[in-house]
């Protein structure tokens, strides 16, 4: 009996693990359908995928802003290319609202395009430089001198509802959740409003 018991939690226990763990997948692309909580989207890849949002999901929009809103203290992510001399050429940066300061902090691998990175970090320091603005950012492991070109794409995140999920919209999904059937789920979905492409 007692092995049994043991047997049953061990299973209960690895079951949770698992379901804690579901592997996740970041999404880019356009939405072409949308069905109650169903989205049709066409990937920037070219394939079709269907991803149930959850019923408590989080909507963003994601909006065009200004450079000058990147001030000391502002919590933002860097979309980057690693140059020579070890700083980030910015290809776009985005601006977190204030309650998700410290969200997924750190430098980490991005697959904006090959080699590109993340670095969600808070400004340091912020100077008008030769060929852009130059931006010290320092996260709990370190920190990061960024180069934000003029042309860069800079955006900021506002929460909104389901009313901006809608066809023709370009959106990304930072983590679906990879089901056992297969199916993608979301919690959360960053919508581009008036046309904006999420850059990151």
């Amino acid at each position: 009996m007692k092995s049994g018991l043991l047997a049953a939690v061990l299973a209960l226990a690895s079951f949770a693990a698992s379901a804690q763990q579901a592997p996740t997948v970041r999404i880019r692309g356009t939405m072409e359908s949308v069905d109650g909580n169903m989205l049709g989207i066409k990937t920037r890849e070219g394939s079709d995928v269907k991803v149930r949002m959850t019923d408590n999901v989080a909507v963003f929009a994601v909006v065009k802003t200004e450079l000058s809103e990147i001030k000391e203290g502002s919590y933002i992510g860097v979309t980057g290319m690693p140059e020579p001399d070890g700083t980030q050429k910015a290809i776009a940066v985005h601006i977190f609202p204030e309650n998700q300061r410290g969200a997924a902090e750190g430098f980490r691998p991005w697959d904006a395009r090959a080699n590109s990175t993340m670095t969600n970090a808070t400004v340091a320091q912020t100077v008008k430089g030769t060929d852009g603005q130059n931006i010290t950012v320092k996260y709990k492991d370190g920190e990061k001198k960024v180069v934000v070109p003029p042309d860069t794409p800079i955006v900021t995140f506002i929460a909104t509802d389901k009313s901006e999920v809608k066809p023709g919209a370009k959106l990304i999904i930072f983590g679906a959740a990879k089901k056992d059937d297969g199916s993608l789920e979301a919690n959360r979905v960053n919508v581009g409003r008036d046309g904006v492409a999420p850059p990151m």
